[in-house]
């Protein structure tokens, strides 16, 4: 057998070129290094804007479904069990706000089986608002026409009568930062395709919600800005707030507005069944005075009473 040659390793020396730049790292923010994205000087604001929605033990089930319905239309909402309302609602409210990494909450409260009652606050330093829900209506008991994207972006429109009074503008600054949907949320549409409407009628807030209908035909198709072409169809639901309460603080603290107008579901009771009992005492002083009348006034006697008697 012929000799093995000795097999040279040749060894190739790769020569780094000094003149290119570092590839720079990609983070989830941009560029981390190497100035391709330049930052502004100014911090961006992001809406991180979430709402737990809850209600009290013993609700009715038609205010449970008014409960879900707003659910439905707030995808950045959270829903949590039923709390007990108890006079320590609001520590336990609060204490579950931070739990669940929320800024913000809707609770509905229900009373005797008969009156609603709407907490809206922001956790945990306020302010906070109290309001009594009347001409409540659910989506499934109006059964509109109306029907949007589950999860699109709503616009929120207020009449104008929202800026003429202090307590006013604090209300919908709250319903502008509760109702209104963040942008880059990751369960949110990026379109709108219907309206919030927000509106004040005899000192009442009363909520409508307009579904946005387009013509969907290829030469019907609308232009930007063509307002004409759009129509709005009700989809629901409808409601009506009445403000008891605005306080400084989450659920209590000084009291900022205090409405002069508001008249207790209880006390509009008391004073329906004081109506009846004050129309059955007229009647009762009625025969009194008419059986005393004919005491004080006794009829001349009849000569011909006897007339027929045999």
């Amino acid at each position: 057998m012929g000799k093995k040659r000795k097999q040279t390793e040749s060894q190739e020396v790769v020569k780094k070129d000094d003149t290119a730049p570092p590839r720079p790292k990609r983070t989830l923010l941009g560029w981390k290094d190497g100035g391709v994205a330049k930052k502004s000087d100014s911090a961006v604001f992001r809406n991180k804007e979430k709402v737990l929605v809850t209600c009290s033990r013993r609700i009715m089930s038609r205010y449970r479904h008014l409960m879900m319905d707003v659910v439905s239309l707030l995808p950045h909402c959270k829903k949590d069990s039923k709390v007990e309302s108890k006079e320590t609602k609001g520590a336990t409210l609060n204490e579950l706000v931070e739990l669940r990494n929320c800024s913000s909450i809707l609770f509905f409260e229900c009373r005797k089986q008969k009156d609603l009652y709407l907490w809206m606050a922001k956790s945990p330093s306020g302010p906070s608002a109290k309001f009594l829900v009347n001409a409540v209506h659910t989506m499934e008991e109006l059964k509109l026409t109306g029907n949007h994207l589950k999860g699109s972006r709503p616009i929120l429109t207020f009449s104008a009568n929202f800026d003429q009074e202090p307590h006013w503008k604090l209300l919908k600054e709250m319903i502008i930062q509760i109702f209104g949907t963040p942008k880059d949320h990751g369960k949110v549409k990026p379109f709108h395709d219907h309206v919030f409407v927000f509106s004040i009628v005899d000192r009442h807030i009363w909520f409508r919600n307009y579904q946005i209908s387009v013509p969907h035909n290829e030469t019907d198709k609308v232009d930007r800005g063509g307002l004409d072409k759009m129509t709005l169809v009700e989809v629901g639901p409808r409601f009506c707030l009445n403000p008891i309460k605005i306080f400084g603080g989450s659920f209590g603290g000084p009291t900022l507005y205090e409405n002069p107008f508001y008249i207790s579901p209880n006390l509009e009771r008391a004073q329906m069944k004081k109506a009846k009992a004050t129309k059955y005492v007229k009647k009762v002083k009625a025969k009194t005075r008419r059986k005393m009348h004919e005491i004080e006034n006794p009829l001349e006697p009849d000569e011909f009473a006897d007339l027929w008697k045999e």
